[in-house]
């Protein structure tokens, strides 16, 4: 009676080997799913807010695109998209910037002084340019994308 009783001992301490190989096995692939899975979803996110931004800043000027309208000006030390337009007589700022890795907008009367954080949050990106490269053509770049605007739309391209 003694060796069945051995017998089962050994096949029972064999079978909880093999599950508890298996149950690692499951559980490593599981981790390692998720963090691939995760990778991705941070690269496809950070893809969708830099064409959420150019289609943003795109349709901003889009919508006040006449001559003269849109420039490229400073705005507290750093470049930033003005669009310019008038109503009722008085002028009128749409300021495009970025801080604190958002992009905002600003709409205010022109000359009027505000801080950084006083526009509406639009988008979080990691950086936004503004380079004005001729008279009327803005190259606009966020990550290694870039968008090319230019008055009545004649240029307007993306880049990259």
């Amino acid at each position: 009676m003694n060796k069945v009783i051995k017998g089962r001992s050994i096949d029972t301490i064999f079978v909880l080997i093999i599950f508890s190989t298996f149950a690692f096995s499951i559980l490593m692939v599981l981790m390692l799913g998720a963090g691939i899975y995760r990778n991705v979803n941070d690269i496809s996110r950070e893809g969708q807010y830099e064409h959420t931004a150019l289609a943003y800043v795109w349709t901003k000027t889009k919508n006040n695109d006449d001559v003269d309208s849109i420039h490229v000006s400073e705005f507290n030390g750093k470049p930033a998209l003005f669009i310019i337009e008038e109503t009722h007589g008085l002028e009128f700022n749409t300021i495009i910037y970025h801080y604190d890795g958002w992009i905002f907008e600003l709409f205010s009367e022109v000359g009027r002084e505000f801080p950084p954080g006083g526009g509406m949050r639009i988008v979080m990106v990691d950086d936004l340019h503004f380079e004005e490269i001729s008279y009327g053509l803005v190259k606009v770049t966020v990550g290694d994308k870039s968008l090319l605007l230019s008055p009545r739309g004649s240029l307007n391209e993306v880049i990259g």
